[in-house]
């Protein structure tokens, strides 16, 4: 059974489509959704599980009106399950920067963590883990923002509405009120 089947099409619709559109729709400019949507992606990446919310909070809090708070937090959200997966790059990055010794990925390790005979080994990787992400960062925010501006450049054309259907009451009335005041 593919994996549509078990709901993910619905899900990914209600949780990320559906809330990009109402973001889309409400008229962020496109280079302000471009920076907020690699914000959140690369503090989404954050390699300490839990923590990568109240980054992304302080972030909105520190940049306040460059970034869009909504698309920030809804990236962060997207690159949840990404987040994992990169814990290890990461780690392997610190450890080549600080020439570190080597955090072994063996059952053995990670039994020593689980009943805590590890604890200095896993500060140690931790540290690299840390030290990989923040080398990464800047590189991965700017690429992304980069390939994201195009993108939603073409997004907030498409989804927006049309401003000339907006103005038009506004014209009308201002010049139903030039009459009135010319009789």
């Amino acid at each position: 059974m593919p994996l549509w089947g078990f709901g993910i099409a619905p899900w990914f619709k209600r949780k990320v489509a559906d809330p990009l559109l109402q973001i889309l729709k409400r008229g962020a400019e496109p280079k302000q959704l471009a920076f907020s949507t690699a914000l959140g992606l690369t503090l989404g990446l954050f390699p300490i599980c839990g923590v990568t919310v109240f980054l992304c909070v302080m972030a909105i809090a520190v940049l306040r009106h460059r970034c869009h708070a909504p698309t920030v937090m809804l990236a962060n959200f997207v690159a949840t399950p990404v987040e994992l997966s990169l814990v290890i790059p990461f780690l392997r990055l610190g450890e080549a920067i600080s020439h570190g010794p080597h955090f072994p990925l063996t059952s053995d390790a990670l039994r020593k963590v689980v009943f805590g005979e590890a604890s200095r080994e896993v500060l140690v990787a931790v540290f690299h883990a840390l030290l990989g992400w923040t080398v990464a960062a800047p590189f991965v925010l700017g690429s992304l923002y980069l390939v994201l501006i195009p993108c939603f450049k073409f997004l907030v054309r498409k989804f927006r509405p049309n401003p000339s259907t907006r103005d038009e009451p506004l014209i009308r009335n201002a010049e139903t009120t030039i009459k009135v005041r010319d009789l």
